[in-house]
């Protein structure tokens, strides 16, 4: 089995545990065709089994010198997600550019690996999970037992509604994975239990790489199963319900969000009841805008669908603009290097809260102001949503890179605090009204969806501070007291030089 520096390296992980009877021919059941096509190493991890798992991997590895082969074991028990956590490190740490995870008690054919793999190394998918179920009945005419064959389903139909995914099963462990793939997932924050394999797959849909289910056999023997079925449903589906609870940005959580530095996940929230409907909906056609803190300007490029007349700001330029959109380059902690000019609104999109300091950036906002209102059009996260009050009677603030408690937000708002802020700068608030949060962007904007959207504006119309995700705020434009100041000065020396009073105030007689 010869091996070329030049073939894709592919690192065939063998995760084992009290594998004494099975292991062997496992190992002997690779197929010599994936040595020919790539740079293959045998990886057997033995998790800390009380019988010769160890001894017979490194038996094996003795007895076939033509294989590159390693065989670890470790001295404590970490579990199967544990035994994972360390499998796909050694597959990033020598720089592998393929995974393929097979179980070595001989429940997933390795024979298949040649047709999993190539999916991954072609380029069609970041990720291939081999599926039991894709195949009608076919996992229970490989001997999968009924009341497994029924969790799977009922788990998987669960999962499927819940995230709004069409995946045949979440529950195979025979998974093959780009390792650039794995290096932008947090998995080692994942449970050491068996929902590890539903923690990667959130993580990977969070990430939004391609994954691809491709069939395999179903083969069981009288390998014994070491899985509590109850406990395993119960850690899926709580799993599962907060990486749903994260997605919306009502419940961060560090482990389900994937190692990306852009901008990427403000994205447009359209189609339903939502700050950037709400925002979008008052801007008439053809107006002139200006959009401060336009992010990757979404916004802008539907602004300009309207015929309107659109300028952004931001301290990173949009990457793709259209070429009708001004852009200015500006950090809003610095002094503004922009003028208002002639627009007649201003946008204020999920920005106030991300500035050091918000009266400053007003102040300096509004000295721009002459009488002729403009309108602002300003959104900001409610601090005050009911989930990050029950969050906070369990002593829980936990920022993250999103929501409400995104880690970039430096000021955070009430619909008081809000008010007081703009009326001190010197806004006239026309209009304030709750937003309900994104459920179409996490459920999908099917009945689900909706469902909760309802749900989420009725309980609005109850009360707004409570079950506001988000603050919207129309508001009008007064000048500054330095403007009036300097107003009323050049005014009233024009009319000292054109009005018929003389120097005493009394009227000078014309000879």
């Amino acid at each position: 089995m010869s091996h070329s520096t030049a073939k894709p390296r592919l690192l065939i992980f063998v995760i084992a545990y009290h594998a004494e009877p099975t292991l062997r021919a496992v190992l002997e059941r690779i197929p010599p065709l994936i040595f020919d096509k790539y740079d293959c190493h045998i990886l057997v991890v033995d998790d800390a089994s009380e019988d010769r798992t160890f001894e017979i991997g490194r038996e094996w590895k003795a007895a076939r010198p033509d294989v590159r082969m390693t065989v670890l074991r470790n001295e404590y028990n970490q579990g199967y997600g544990g035994n994972q956590k360390v499998g796909y490190s050694f597959a990033i740490r020598e720089g592998f550019d393929f995974v393929a995870m097979v179980h070595g008690d001989g429940q997933y054919a390795p024979e298949e690996l040649p047709r999993l793999v190539a999916a991954v190394c072609e380029g069609s998918a970041d990720a291939v999970f081999g599926s039991r179920m894709m195949v009608r009945f076919a996992a229970l005419r490989g001997g999968m037992p009924l009341y497994k064959y029924a969790g799977n389903k009922i788990l998987t139909a669960a999962q499927n509604w819940m995230l709004g995914t069409k995946f045949s099963e979440f529950h195979s462990g025979y998974r093959i994975y780009s390792v650039k793939t794995l290096e932008q997932i947090p998995f080692l924050l994942n449970s050491n239990d068996f929902h590890f394999d539903t923690e990667i797959i959130l993580q990977l849909l969070n990430a939004r790489v391609r994954i691809l289910e491709l069939p395999i056999p179903t083969y069981y023997g009288d390998e014994i199963c070491r899985v509590n079925g109850l406990n395993y449903a119960k850690n899926v589906i709580l799993a599962t319900a907060k990486n749903v609870a994260h997605r919306s940005g009502l419940l961060f959580q560090r482990r389900f969000e994937p190692h990306t530095v852009d901008n990427s996940h403000y994205d447009l929230k359209l189609g339903y009841a939502s700050s950037h409907t709400y925002a979008l909906e008052a801007v008439p056609r053809g107006a002139k805008v200006i959009d401060i803190g336009a992010g990757p300007g979404g916004i802008a490029r539907e602004l300009v669908k309207k015929g309107c007349d659109v300028t952004v700001v931001d301290r990173h330029p949009p990457q793709e603009v259209s070429p009708d959109i001004r852009v200015i380059t500006q950090d809003l902690d610095s002094h503004l290097n922009f003028e208002v000019g002639e627009r007649d609104y201003i946008l204020l999109l999920d920005v106030i809260e991300h500035l050091h300091d918000p009266e400053h950036f007003l102040e300096e906002l509004r000295s721009q102001f002459d009488y002729e209102p403009r309108t602002l059009i300003l959104t900001t996260p409610n601090v005050a949503f009911i989930v990050q009050r029950i969050m906070l009677l369990f002593g829980q603030f936990n920022y993250g890179k999103a929501g409400i408690l995104d880690r970039t937000h430096t000021r955070l708002f009430t619909f008081r605090a809000i008010q007081h802020l703009l009326r001190d700068a010197g806004f006239k608030i026309r209009k304030l009204r709750g937003v309900p949060a994104p459920f179409p962007k996490v459920f999908g904007n099917g009945l689900l969806g909706r469902a909760a959207l309802g749900a989420n504006v009725l309980a609005i119309r109850l009360s707004k501070t409570l079950f506001s995700y988000q603050i919207y705020v129309e508001a009008e434009t007064t000048p500054s007291v330095d403007f009036v100041l300097r107003d009323a000065t050049a005014r009233s020396k024009l009319a000292a030089r054109t009005s018929p009073l003389g120097p005493t105030g009394k009227r000078v007689m014309a000879s």
